[in-house]
């Protein structure tokens, strides 16, 4: 099992290796940029919106609760919602959904086309494959990522502001003044940095499961199913690293 796992690692940076070699046609990995970042980024606009809304409502409800103590004003409410929110849920939460949803979609596509022979036929006609199919979904998660979890941010706290007042647990006024009160502004640099390296791994390791599956239709599942939950394993660890590394 460990000679596996070592022989995995190697033929993961070997495939990084060829798919951060130069382009050859970069008008068409621009067109396929473009398409990947509506497949890939736009299209998940919908559960991050919807899961980012309900979990501020949530973590926003379950803190107010937990804070009864007259002396504690009501605006450390939405200072605990807000570092919840910024540290935590939205970067790492959300990625670990994108995972499952683009990861298994990436994992997929090109698995499809590896048991259908059309990455064959790329090499065949000397287009470097791993390049040509691989670095578009990197480079579009990369820089579309952040601006879903900005997106998250924005709609977890204002889920949080709308039921905080529903629920007349804190005030839209102390809500909004908690929100501005004792923010340290690296905490988005933190975020953003995750919510990078986050991306490169979801893209990453679901293209590598993809890219080597063998078999047929079936193993293509396979490979779907281990590029998700690999890929979490690594978001997981590195968020543990990433933390210990910029906040310690």
């Amino acid at each position: 099992m460990l000679y596996r796992f070592i022989q995995n690692v190697g033929t993961y940076f070997l495939l990084m290796v060829r798919v951060f070699k130069r382009p050859e046609k970069r008008r068409e990995y621009a067109k396929s940029f473009w398409r990947e970042i509506m497949e890939l980024g736009v299209d998940s606009l919908g559960i991050v919106a919807i899961i980012s809304i309900f979990v501020g409502a949530v973590v926003t409800i379950q803190t107010a609760l937990n804070i009864e103590d007259p002396l504690i004003p009501d605006y450390y409410i939405a200072i605990a919602t807000r570092e919840s929110i910024v540290l935590e849920f939205s970067p790492t939460i959300v990625s670990l959904i994108l995972a499952g949803k683009v990861g298994s979609n990436i994992a997929s596509t090109i698995g499809t086309m590896r048991v259908t022979e059309q990455i064959d036929a790329l090499d065949v006609m000397g287009i470097n494959s791993a390049s040509y199919l691989i670095l578009p979904k990197i480079i579009a998660c990369v820089l579309f990522n952040p601006v879903l979890i900005i997106f998250s941010i924005f709609l977890g706290l204002f889920g949080g502001y709308i039921a905080g007042d529903l629920a007349g647990m804190i005030s839209h006024h102390d809500f909004t003044m908690g929100l501005q009160m004792s923010f340290d502004q690296f905490y988005i640099v933190y975020a953003l940095t995750k919510t990078v390296v986050f991306a490169f791994l979801i893209t990453s390791i679901s293209a590598f499961y993809g890219y080597y599956v063998k078999g047929g239709a079936l193993d293509v599942g396979r490979a779907s199913t281990l590029a998700v939950v690999n890929s979490s394993i690594a978001l997981i660890i590195s968020n543990y690293l990433l933390t210990e590394i910029m906040l310690s």
